[in-house]
């Protein structure tokens, strides 16, 4: 289910060639541990025996794209590259490195093959809200919301056989942080994604519309990990899930409102507004706003180490953070309670913004992702991007304001937080 894999391989099909896939494992990328790199290695290991079934040479480089893969394309003598697409700083980085360094008579392709509506075909500019986006979404959804051709067995063999991959040297070659473990309830690679999108279907999605909003109901789709790893597709979610409109019309609604308008809404952003991870990225309103309230006095304040650890005065923002450091996921209306109080707890809203991120992108599986920086996460909650401004008020000055009292009306507050009690 890869729009990119599927032009590559009709590309190598029409000129008779042999179909090589590449894919370069970076030292480091931003704050992933080795949590986030075995979840994305095992998930490449389905894929490396998937292509051997398909007669498709698999190759895990390891460096930087920029210094093996213009290499291995000289020595493969390969006649075209095909490349993924994200809107984010350092891989369009990466892509922008390679194609510096490409022989000429190499072309080379970009397919977004993540979005439905490719990013730069749904708007050619940044999008003010979701409200802005939805028309334009929906009017191209009907062209590219289609069923996958299917990859097939590729004729053409390639004339050396591809090196079998050093898994182990691999985790050797990685410079991360070790100290984040795996997590349990979420197993690696396309195989155990399509379970929980089966799951979610039978049991969950009934739900989605009334509960997605309650952290102790078993309501979410939980794809996220998958999603961000690229080992399930959320066309293929999509169309899934759109089966089943005429039994559970409002929770489908809300799930294509969530996964592709709000999902595609966050890559807009990251792709028009180099500033996506910083408080310069924000409207004029909220950089004004949040500059008048940047003296204002805070009630509390936390180091970055006290947040990490949960060990505020807030039992329910505690339990929020120990699930996410356990779990690797924390409940999508508890990120908004969450990136909000670290604003009314920190020194500046650049603090703040600095924080969010880097607890999202270290402990959440589907962290360093547009949804993260911008969705109802850190840009959303701390800056007010795609929102509006509200009723004035300390600290927080026009950005909406999200408190303890109101969690309470919303949910059993109790029962969350006796089940992410800390342990000591």
């Amino acid at each position: 289910d890869n729009w990119a894999f599927l032009y590559a391989q009709r590309l190598a099909l029409k000129q008779e060639l042999p179909l090589h896939v590449c894919f370069c494992v970076v030292p480091k990328f931003l704050e992933a541990t080795i949590r986030h790199y075995r979840f994305m290695l095992r998930g490449l290991q389905e894929v490396a025996e998937e292509c051997a079934e398909l007669n498709i040479s698999f190759h895990l480089l390891l460096g930087y794209a920029k210094d093996v893969l213009p290499t291995f394309v000289v020595k493969h003598g390969v006649g075209g590259l095909v490349t993924d697409f994200s809107p984010l700083r350092l891989p369009r980085q990466w892509v922008e490195d390679v194609r510096e360094r490409l022989p000429e008579d190499v072309p080379f392709a970009q397919v977004d093959a993540h979005n439905i509506v490719p990013c730069w075909v749904a708007s050619p500019k940044q999008e003010y809200s979701a409200r802005t986006i939805r028309g334009k979404i929906h009017a191209q959804l009907p062209e590219f919301l289609t069923e996958f051709p299917p990859v097939v067995r590729h004729p053409h063999s390639p004339s050396c056989p591809a090196e079998p991959i050093a898994w182990e040297a691999c985790y050797s070659s990685l410079q991360v942080d070790h100290t984040v473990k795996e997590v349990e309830w979420a197993t690696p690679g396309t195989a155990a994604g399509l379970a929980v999108l089966k799951s979610f279907i039978a049991e969950r999605l009934k739900s989605f519309s009334t509960h997605r909003n309650d952290p102790n109901k078993a309501a979410l789709s939980n794809l996220s990990p998958w999603l961000h790893f690229g080992q399930v597709s959320t066309q293929r979610a999509i169309l899934e899930v759109q089966k089943h409109r005429r039994t559970y019309k409002d929770s489908v609604d809300a799930f294509v409102e969530e996964a592709v308008v709000r999902r595609e809404l966050a890559e807009n952003f990251c792709y028009y507004n180099e500033n996506y991870d910083s408080v310069q990225g924000a409207y004029d309103w909220a950089q004004t706003t949040l500059k008048l309230h940047a003296k204002d006095k805070r009630p509390y304040l936390y180091s970055l180490q006290e947040l990490e650890q949960g060990t505020t005065h807030d039992p329910l923002w505690n339990a929020a953070q120990l699930q996410m450091v356990r779990e690797g996921k924390m409940h999508g209306f508890l990120r908004m309670y969450w990136a909000k109080k670290i604003l009314e707890w920190t020194r500046s809203p650049e603090e703040a913004l600095q924080f969010a991120i880097y607890l999202n992108d270290r402990y959440e599986l589907d962290g360093r992702d547009p949804n993260g920086y911008v969705g109802k996460r850190c840009l959303w909650s701390i800056c007010g991007i795609h929102d509006q401004g509200w009723a004035e008020r300390a600290i927080f000055g026009k950005i909406r304001y999200m408190n303890y009292a109101g969690c309470k009306r919303k949910f059993d507050v109790d029962q969350f937080e006796r089940r992410y009690a800390p342990t000591h």
